[in-house]
Parts: C-alpha cells; sequence; structure tokens
C-alpha cells in the first residue's frame, strides 16, 4: 500500500521527482508518496507525489518533442534504433530490474525476471516494427491517385498498474513510440520503481527530450489529472472497470480514442479427453502466477463433469505442495500488493465458506516470512454455483474456482457466463471440438492445449466486454496509437 507520511530514514531510498525532458525535478508540491515491500509491509522507498502541475509540463514537453523537437523530426527507422537500443539497455541491467521489481512487487525472483525479459522484448518487437508499418495506396476513379497513411496521435497518455509495472512500462510505451507519439506516463503509486529507472535507461539509449516522461503520484491526483488533460491526443489504461469508466468519460470529453484493458474472469474449460498431465501445469500456474494478480489469470476451472474426480484430484494435488514466500525465497508465488488487497482476496474466502462452497485444497504460506507481510495462501474451491460470486467476480488472488459442465453446449455457456471476456483455455484431444469452442468463446485470445504462450509479444490482446477494448500487442497495438489518413490526388 502506498501512503503520505512516516519521517525520513536512511535507509529508505530518497524520492527521484518527477521525469521530464530526460531530467529529474522535483515535484511541484513537494510531497512524497511511501512505498511499502509487499512481503516485509514496511516503507523501503519513496516517490514524488506528482499532481495536475507536474501533469501541465509533462504534456507540454511532449508536445514540444513530438511538434518542434528532435523526437518528430527522426525517421521510422532511426526510431526503431532507439527502441532496440532500450532493449538491449534493458538486458544489460537485467538482474538490477529484476531485483527491484521483485523487492518493488514481491513476486518471486524467477518471475521477476521473465518480466524484464519481457520488456526488453517489447522494445525489441517494436523498435524492428517502427518502419514496417504503413499504409496503402486505393484503386479509385480514372485520373485519380489515392494513398493512406498511418500517423501519430501526437502526445499519448498512459496510465499502468502495479502487478507489470515493468512489463506494461513496455507494453504500452515501445508501440506508441515506435509510430512516433511522444508520450505521458503515470505509473501505479504501489509499484512504480521499474519504470523510473527504465526511464533513466530510455535517455541512455538516445531518446530525445521529451519524448518519455513519466509523473508518478496518486491515481485521484496525478492519473486524474492526465486523463482529463486537453492536451493528451490518445489514453491507455489498464485497471479497474470502474476507473476504465473514469478514464473512458474523460476521454469522450475531450473527443480522443483510447485503449483499455480492464480484467477478466478466464476460463480453463477442460474436457474428458485431456492430455492431463500436458495440461495441469497451465491449470495451476494460470493462477499462481503473480499471486493471481493478473488480469489474465486462469481463475475459473470448468470441467466436464465425467472427468471432475481425475482432474480436481490432480489439480487438488498439486495446490496441496503450493509455497508462497518471499522474492528471495523464489517459490510458486509472492505475497499481496497491499492490505487493501489481502483484505478483499480473505473476504472472497470467507463468503465461500459462509455459502458452503467446499476448501477442496490449500496450500501454505512458508516458514520463516515476515509477519507484517500480505501473504496469502492459494486456495482450491469447488463446485461453485454458477451465480456465486466466487464465479463471477474477479478476485485478483491466487483463489481457484472449479465447475463442472454437462457437456460443449454447457461448457460454452459457462465460459460466457460472466461480464468479461479476456483470455480463455480449451483443453482436449479433439481438434474439431477445439476449433468449434474456440470460435464460440466471447474473448480477446482463446488458447487451445495451452494458456498464456509466455507472454505472447507479437500476440494480439485485449478484451470483449467489461474486459475492455482496444488491442495492445503486435502489429495490431501500431493501428490503435496511430491514426488513418486519407490522401486524395487528382492527376489528369
Amino acid at each position: 500500500m502506498a501512503a503520505e507520511g512516516s519521517a525520513p530514514s536512511a535507509a529508505i531510498e530518497p524520492a527521484k521527482g518527477i521525469f521530464i525532458d530526460n531530467r529529474w525535478r522535483p515535484s511541484h508540491s513537494g510531497r512524497t508518496v511511501d512505498v511499502y515491500a509487499p512481503a516485509e509491509g514496511t516503507v523501503f522507498a519513496r516517490i514524488a507525489a506528482g499532481d495536475a502541475a507536474d501533469i501541465d509540463a509533462a504534456v507540454a514537453a511532449a508536445r514540444k518533442a513530438r511538434e518542434t523537437g528532435a523526437w518528430g523530426r527522426l525517421a521510422p527507422a532511426e526510431r526503431g534504433r532507439i527502441l532496440s537500443r532500450l532493449g538491449l539497455l534493458v538486458l544489460d541491467h537485467a538482474e538490477e530490474l529484476a531485483l527491484l521489481e521483485a523487492r518493488d512487487t514481491g513476486k518471486p525472483m524467477k518471475q521477476a525476471r521473465a518480466d524484464i525479459q519481457a520488456c526488453a522484448r517489447y522494445f525489441e518487437f517494436f523498435g524492428g516494427a517502427a518502419d514496417k508499418f504503413h499504409g496503402e495506396t486505393i484503386p479509385f476513379m480514372n485520373g485519380y491517385f489515392v494513398a493512406t497513411e498511418r500517423e501519430p496521435h501526437g502526445v499519448t497518455g498512459h496510465i499502468i498498474p502495479w502487478n507489470y509495472p515493468a512489463q506494461m512500462f513496455g507494453r504500452t510505451l515501445a508501440p506508441a513510440l515506435a509510430v512516433g507519439n511522444a508520450t505521458v506516463i503515470k505509473p501505479a503509486e504501489d509499484a512504480c520503481l521499474t519504470p523510473l529507472r527504465l526511464a533513466e535507461l530510455a535517455a541512455e539509449a538516445g531518446f530525445p527530450e521529451g519524448a518519455i516522461n513519466l509523473v508518478p503520484g496518486i491515481g485521484t491526483e496525478a492519473g486524474a489529472a492526465l486523463i482529463a488533460h486537453r492536451g493528451i491526443d490518445f489514453l491507455s489504461f489498464t485497471g479497474s472497470p470502474e476507473v476504465g469508466v473514469l478514464v473512458q468519460t474523460a476521454a469522450a470529453r475531450n473527443h480522443i480514442p483510447c485503449t483499455l484493458e480492464l480484467g477478466g474472469k478466464s476460463p480453463q474449460i477442460v474436457f474428458a479427453d485431456v492430455d492431463l498431465d500436458s495440461a495441469l501445469p497451465s491449470l495451476v500456474n494460470a493462477i499462481v502466477q503473480n499471486a493471481g494478480q493478473t488480469c489474465s489469470a486462469g481463475s475459473r476451472l470448468l470441467v466436464e463433469k465425467s472427468a471432475y474426480d481425475r482432474v480436481v484430484g490432480a489439480v487438488s494435488n498439486r495446490f496441496a505442495t503450493l509455497r508462497a514466500g518471499t522474492p528471495a525465497m523464489d517459490l510458486d508465488l509472492g505475497p499481496l500488493i497491499n492490505p487493501r488487497q489481502k483484505k478483499r482476496v480473505e473476504t472472497f474466502c470467507a463468503n465461500a465458506a459462509t455459502d458452503g462452497i467446499t476448501l477442496l485444497a490449500e496450500g501454505r504460506i512458508a516458514d520463516g516470512v515476515p509477519k507484517d507481510g500480505y501473504f496469502v495462501a492459494p486456495k482450491l474451491f469447488g463446485p461453485v454455483a454458477r451465480a456465486n460470486t466466487l464465479a463471477r467476480d474477479e478476485v485478483f488472488g491466487p483463489i481457484l474456482a472449479v465447475l463442472p459442465f454437462e457437456d460443449e453446449s454447457d461448457a460454452v455457456a459457462l465460459a460466457n457466463g460472466t461480464d468479461f471476456g479476456l483470455i480463455a483455455g480449451v483443453w482436449t484431444r479433439d481438434a474439431k471440438r477445439a476449433t468449434r469452442v474456440g470460435r464460440k468463446v466471447k474473448a480477446g485470445q482463446v488458447y487451445i492445449n495451452a494458456y498464456g504462450a509466455g507472454g505472447g509479444i507479437e500476440l494480439p490482446f485485449g478484451g470483449m466486454k467489461k474486459s475492455g477494448h482496444g488491442r495492445e500487442k503486435g502489429m495490431a497495438a501500431l493501428q490503435d496509437v496511430t491514426t488513418l489518413k486519407t490522401l486524395v490526388m487528382k492527376h489528369d
């Protein structure tokens, strides 16, 4: 949890301030925000508390960079080289960044290291794409030449969450920068130290002044100022559906587009003919990764009734071996991000018990973890009634709900029976059935006998229904961060 206040301490990393024009400057107000280590429950760093004045300065710097500065004059290939250099710098500093990411979020070191690799990959991928994304010519009436071109929006605003700060820095900024936008980023106050360090590395990689501007602070201050700012031409937001409504409303007031990724209640659909040995690691890891604090977490396990005992037995056995611990312990999962999130997850579990849902299995919290850390043991509940909140609402914790289904049509109805539609998995040896079900499930990504696919930098990612709209990752991301212009020339 982030909170203002506590007295200075020599053991606490001081706030660096606001990053504008490749330089650190103090926040306008001079206030700071405490940053807590989730594994310990103690303050270990401070960030600047940016406000509307800091957002104004960041937007002005971005506008200048785009319209009259060096950034706006760079050719696509030159932009691509700078993005690629940043990817290499991230790899050069991988262990430093992973240690910072693990301390800030509480996740195991192996997960933090994978996140840094993914961050680097975003800049590699979109660096290579910078000069390969283009318009087209259109056959038209005789005497005319018609072409389209993709133009950057101008100044783009990015609000990223606390669960994957390093990955999200790359995921949202790399495509926007590849096409020439200048950017203002507001990272989450609960975990933003890797984005602060990455901004420094971006300057070292050669990004001109104003291309990347970063304003840390409280969401209701810096975040609210960013989404309402009339100098922003496009917004990208990842977070809760409730805040997503505020972002989209603010975008509508300024008549600008936005991309929203708003979470999920993703199903893993397991048919009786599943290769269980192959599926089991994904069925469990998809809810345990990052302590379940993942928008695409496989939080609903839908199992064909004829295989229910076999599948649930195997998953239960695996759950019983899971352990939560500190980043250095490098176990299956770490703590939750803050006390508020811990209480939310514990409330879901208490309500499940009150509703008479069986706790099928649970892992444990490792011996020796700090007593004030925000740890919750992973839990498997089932069978869960379809109308129960545990089957419908996003928990954002290591809690897996098991729901049986009768047949293929029932599986599809159950999979589509929530307000969300982000990702899904289908597990079966029957290729025809896998194709039918995959096409009927309402989700932005559907995996067949797989789930998540190693970060999927190249794969378009985004939701349906209340999971949001727009696409990130892959070449499709470049569509959202540009606008289309049509050029019509009469030559006869």
